[in-house]
């Protein structure tokens, strides 16, 4: 009976476990640097006064002061803040998905003059900073009489050529045999958009919507100037604003940041999945 010898090269498993051990501790090198102001702005934001500048850090608390989260929603209107942001925020995604599908639909499936010259010229877009059209842009809304309301907030940012494109790159992916059959049983191409893919691309409508929403809820350059009154600022402005008051006192401020956060960190921990999958895919054709 012939033995059948496996030769190893020396030092091969060694070397795969030490680059192993060396990517995972940079990785986890990272992870902390990324975490460590969060957690510092938590930290502080339970903290008593008397702790926020002890020598050396204290990063857990000798207890824990709920009240500063009470104390920092009462000095500042944070219930209009946060409704106008989570209404602005949620407009701005279901139109930008709305408008980005119908978009994104005619740039993947269907054939038309100029489809390929036209799209290049939205990506081109991509590449004007948007410091360039904020006067034109409010001079416009100025003449339509939309500042200081939900118009100005929302309506400009209902098109997005990077949802058109993740959502052109993912409709790709779609066998285009499923359109033929739908033909055959009568679907018009918008029944075919809701009722086929849509439901086949729930990934890439959770990526852009995830990022549409993070970006709408943290805007604050834009609320900023379209805005002139505590009525319709949004919760960065309102932030913004605090701040300029509250300033020194770091317990209030480190609290109504952690307010302002939290709702974004919690929407990504429920759709993070379906996040990376919409992404892993974008780039695959079929």
């Amino acid at each position: 009976m012939n033995h059948v010898r496996t030769h190893h090269r020396p030092g091969t498993l060694p070397a795969r476990l030490l680059r192993s051990v060396g990517i995972h501790a940079l990785l986890l090198a990272g992870a902390v640097i990324m975490l460590a102001p969060f957690a510092w702005m938590l930290s502080t934001s339970l903290k008593d006064y008397s702790e926020v500048f002890t020598v050396p850090i204290r990063w857990i608390p000798s207890r824990l002061v709920w009240s500063n989260y009470v104390d920092a929603w009462n000095e500042a209107p944070f219930a209009r803040y946060f409704f106008n942001s989570a209404f602005v925020a949620t407009a701005t995604t279901i139109g930008q998905l709305a408008f980005s599908a119908l978009a994104a639909y005619a740039f993947a499936t269907m054939n038309f003059f100029g489809r390929e010259v036209i799209f290049t010229l939205f990506l081109g877009t991509m590449m004007i900073p948007d410091q360039m059209t904020l006067v034109p842009n409010y001079v416009l809304l100025f003449k339509l009489n939309w500042i200081d309301t939900y118009y100005a907030l929302i309506v400009p940012w209902l098109g997005s050529v990077f949802s058109i494109f993740l959502m052109r790159q993912f409709f790709q992916t779609i066998p285009k045999e499923l359109y033929d059959a739908a033909q055959i049983d009568g679907c018009t191409r918008f029944g075919y958009l809701w009722r086929v893919m849509a439901p086949l691309s729930r990934p890439v409508f959770i990526t852009c919507g995830l990022f549409t929403f993070i970006g709408s809820w943290n805007a604050f350059l834009w609320p900023l100037i379209v805005t002139n009154t505590d009525r319709m600022r949004t919760i960065q402005v309102g932030l913004s604003t605090f701040m300029q008051e509250h300033g020194t006192v770091p317990t209030l401020l480190m609290a109504a940041s952690t307010m302002a956060i939290m709702p974004v960190v919690i929407g990504f921990f429920f759709v993070q999945r379906q996040f990376i999958q919409g992404i892993a895919r974008t780039g695959l054709k079929s």
